[in-house]
This record gives C-alpha cells, structure tokens and sequence, in this order.
C-alpha cells in the first residue's frame, strides 16, 4: 500500500510544475493548463487525505472542485477563441493591446 507521503509528494510536485508553467509562459493556453494541473494537485492531496483518515469530505471537496474547472474551462476556453479571432494571437504579452 502506497503511503500518503508519497501521494503529497507527487501533488507538491505537480503544484510546482503548474506554478512554474503559470509564471514563466506567455501563451494563454498553456497558462490555462498550467492552473488546471494546480487544481489536479489540490484534488490529489485532497483524495490522500480523505484515504488516510477515513473521511468522505476530501472527496466531496475534490468533487467541488473538479465542478469549477469544468466550469472555467468553459469560461476561459471561450475568452480565449475569442481573443484569437480578435487578435490572432493569444500571447500574454499582446493582451494589453485588445483596445485598439
């Protein structure tokens, strides 16, 4: 059996990389999946705690959780296909230039 440090360590590991991926890359889909591995790593903590203690509410906040993805990934999907059929680019960089 696989013991709950190591599911931590694999979610810290995984909050890391989307951390990084969030901070050092300009193209908006990839920051965009970059904050959903950041959610994943949540929900896999979350699960690791509800295993270690028996418990149905790390489940449930998981469930919550993945809830509110699916939604800002409707969200955010559509602001972006909106943003390249404006712009033709989804650069982070060129965002401050959707006035004109």
């Amino acid at each position: 059996m696989v013991q709950t440090e190591a599911y931590l360590m694999l979610s810290m590991v995984l909050f890391v990389l989307g951390t990084m991926g969030v901070l050092l890359r300009r193209s908006a889909i990839l920051v965009f999946m970059s904050v959903e591995l950041m959610l994943n790593a949540t929900n896999l903590a979350l699960a690791a705690f509800a295993r270690q203690w028996g418990s149905e509410n790390g489940h449930m906040f998981a469930f919550f959780i993945i809830t509110v993805a699916a939604a800002e990934v409707a969200v955010g999907l559509a602001l972006i296909v909106a943003i390249f059929r404006t712009k033709r680019s989804i650069n982070i960089d060129e965002l401050h230039q959707l006035e004109g």
